[in-house]
């Protein structure tokens, strides 16, 4: 591919940050082998690779969540060691994880400052300093809130943006980001990134740790990939391409990442059909069909509509009014149970919260929902047939685990969303409401979801995709249709796909219905 080659610490540079030679084993599983790197003063160095990389447990390290098993770690030319995340963040190192940390029922300023708020001399919380030191810190960034505001009242992507102040509350030197972005909307990611560059000149270095490629090349300086636990090379990022990088993580070029992107045919009977769907305040009069083996997408900002009416359509929220047609008959849902019995499946976008029991295995995952299924005539479970089910689809769906056995909180992200596929697909759907399939998925496990959903698609099976990925519904789907402030604005064929006259639906620039 004509690559530089790779680049390695230089010395010469001020590094605020040095790592030699960290290594981390965990049971079975080189996390972090032998990794050299640096981060130089008022630096944005992007980590970038496949789920199991090592990205995690590398940062871990650094923010004294994890100890290395051998290796030194450099502050400023001081060799240092962290027993504990407090000791990193006495450093001067902070990490904003992506699991929230905040705490729903306490104000935006006692989440920021939790554990460091103003007290008195009797060790009361000075309320009034409490407010003042919250509001100075928001009005620094151009954040309207009210610093007595709970955070549950809050939605994701400003509950992000808090966990974000909260780490930079305390000043640090080093701050790590980890999928940052993830429940932000366009704007929201816009204001971040200029909180961050704003943070940058002021001399602070970042380790942002992200999928989103092109967040790579809109905000950082440098880029530094890992695989298999190793660092395989950093590149300024003015001498690397998004497809150098991909190569990089995956060891391999992805050529096919959407599978075939031509016009496919598909069937012209219509078998699925939703008419006149709405509720109150949150989307009105919705109603689409969807052919055999086809891919629709569905389109628009955050916060349109298109999870909520996914899931009114799956039973899970209530709806109005509003009627399902399968196979050209009315169906009746309501609840999920009504819509699985009649093959109808909801790959949620929240794989950890509401589509997977963590706690449980993968074979107690894939078999869930229909445990029916695995039953004797005397209602016992049959052992053999439930094995046989569950390898099979394990090796259908490339799903990376030692043993069926092993708990799904320990799969990574990718694989999690494979054995999430999998499951389903265990009711044999006719049709597949796929909410955001990729989210916090690598390049890697990315490429073999979409060939995924192209085979089910292939075999008849029509598909509803949602995502906020637009170079992802482009690249997949069939159909898109474009949802703003809960009504359907727009419906793009696949000839006419352009991610400006998507958005221009999206903003509710352009409306269908406008003549």
């Amino acid at each position: 591919m004509g690559l530089p080659e790779p680049y390695w610490v230089n010395h010469e540079v001020e590094n605020i940050l040095r790592a030699d030679n960290l290594s981390k084993q965990f049971p079975g599983v080189q996390a972090v082998d032998d990794v050299t790197f640096g981060l130089r003063k008022g630096e944005i160095l992007a980590l970038v690779g496949e789920n199991g990389a090592g990205k995690s447990t590398l940062t871990q390290i650094l923010c004294g969540v994890q100890r290395p098993e051998s290796g030194e770690i450099y502050l400023e030319d001081l060799a240092v060691a962290f027993f504990s995340a407090y000791d990193a963040l006495n450093a001067g190192i902070s990490m904003v994880f992506q699991e929230l940390s905040l705490v729903d029922g306490i104000t935006i300023g006692e989440n920021i400052f939790a554990n460091r708020q103003p007290v008195g001399r009797f060790n009361n919380i000075k309320w009034r300093e409490l407010r003042r030191m919250t509001r100075e810190l928001l009005t620094r960034f151009d954040l309207d809130l009210d610093p007595t505001t709970l955070v549950k009242r809050l939605p994701m992507g400003k509950q992000q943006v808090i966990e974000i102040l909260k780490a930079i509350s305390t000043d640090p030197k080093i701050l790590i980001l980890d999928e940052p972005t993830s429940s932000l909307t366009e704007a929201e990611v816009s204001d971040l990134f200029e909180i961050l560059r704003n943070l940058q000149q002021e001399g602070m270095s970042f380790i942002y740790i992200t999928h989103k490629l092109g967040e790579v090349f809109d905000l950082a300086d440098r880029v530094m990939v890992m695989r298999d636990g190793k660092n395989v090379g950093s590149r300024s990022i003015g001498e690397v391409t998004e497809d150098d990088l991909v190569a990089m993580m995956v060891g391999r070029e992805i050529s096919d990442m959407y599978g075939d992107t031509t016009q496919r045919e598909t069937a012209q009977d219509e078998y699925f059909r939703v008419e006149a769907f709405s509720r109150r305040g949150v989307f009105q009069d919705i109603q689409f069909g969807l052919k055999r083996g086809e891919i629709l997408g569905l389109a628009g900002l955050v916060g349109a509509g298109r999870t909520d009416l996914a899931r009114a359509i799956f039973g899970i929220d209530p709806k109005d009014q509003g009627n399902v047609f399968l196979e050209g008959t009315e169906v009746e849902i309501h609840r999920p149970q009504d819509a699985i019995n009649r093959g109808i499946a909801y790959l949620t976008e929240d794989r950890k919260g509401q589509g997977l029991f963590l706690d449980m295995t993968i074979l107690e995952n894939l078999i869930s929902p229909v445990l029916k299924e695995f039953t004797n005539r005397f209602g016992f479970l049959d052992r053999n047939k439930i094995n046989d089910d569950v390898f099979t689809r394990i090796e259908k769906f490339a799903i990376a685990t030692p043993s069926a056995n092993q708990k799904i909180l320990n799969l990574s992200g990718g694989n999690q969303q494979k054995a999430m596929i999998a499951m389903w697909m265990g009711i044999e759907p006719k049709v597949i409401i796929f909410d955001e399939p990729t989210r916090g998925v690598d390049v890697g496990a990315r490429s073999e979801i979409y060939h995924k959903l192209r085979e089910l698609a292939e075999v008849g099976t029509g598909i509803i995709m949602i995502s906020s990925d637009l170079p992802e519904l482009i690249g997949i789907c069939d159909r898109i249709l474009v949802i703003h402030q809960g009504q359907i604005t727009g419906e793009v064929p696949r000839n006419e796909f352009s991610e400006e006259l998507i958005l221009a639906y999206a903003a509710g620039i352009k409306n269908r219905n406008q003549h």
